[in-house]
């Protein structure tokens, strides 16, 4: 015997309008379900418009507000191998959208920038994806996105508690 589903809106799947059960209180899965949204605001928003894949725009964003970045540094805060990040930071060089250089310190080191293409396509396609966002969740108000960001912050902040522990 099967069970309709709540009539209750807030406790069904966004799309197929099936009861959540437990999984509406399941973190992984609310995140997961608002990843879904977040990649179809990326893709309409920056993914087509300034040929980046959602991996490349972090890659891009993180180097340049980190200038003279380290692969290791980048891998370690993606949580990636050092081999992944080099493929990435290859086609973005291949565009014209970072440079690296050996440190004068250390040869083994090698640091990597935007250049001034680099710079402008990262600021375009961030203010591309925030204005994407507001409108994507216009629901929210200005003080409920910001607590969002913080909250998810702080959940990614738990990936540094469990590394020291």
């Amino acid at each position: 015997m099967s069970s309709a589903p709540k009539d209750n809106a807030s406790e069904l799947t966004p799309s197929a309008r099936l009861s959540e059960g437990a999984l509406h209180g399941v973190v992984g899965y609310q995140l997961a379900q608002a990843t879904i949204v977040a990649t179809q605001v990326f893709a309409a928003a920056a993914g087509r418009a300034f040929d980046l894949r959602p991996v490349e725009y972090t890659v891009l964003a993180l180097v340049h507000a980190n200038p003279e970045v380290n692969g290791r540094r980048l891998a370690r805060s993606l949580a990636v191998t050092p081999p992944n990040i080099v493929a990435w930071l290859d086609r973005l060089e291949s565009r014209g959208l970072v440079e690296r250089s050996r440190s004068s310190s250390d040869a083994r080191l090698v640091h990597i920038r935007t250049t001034a293409a680099g710079a402008a396509l990262v600021e375009g396609c961030t203010r591309a994806l925030l204005d994407a966002e507001g409108a994507a969740l216009a629901s929210l108000s200005a003080a409920e996105r910001a607590m969002l960001v913080e909250l998810l912050h702080k959940v990614a902040l738990a990936r540094r508690r469990g590394a020291s522990a």
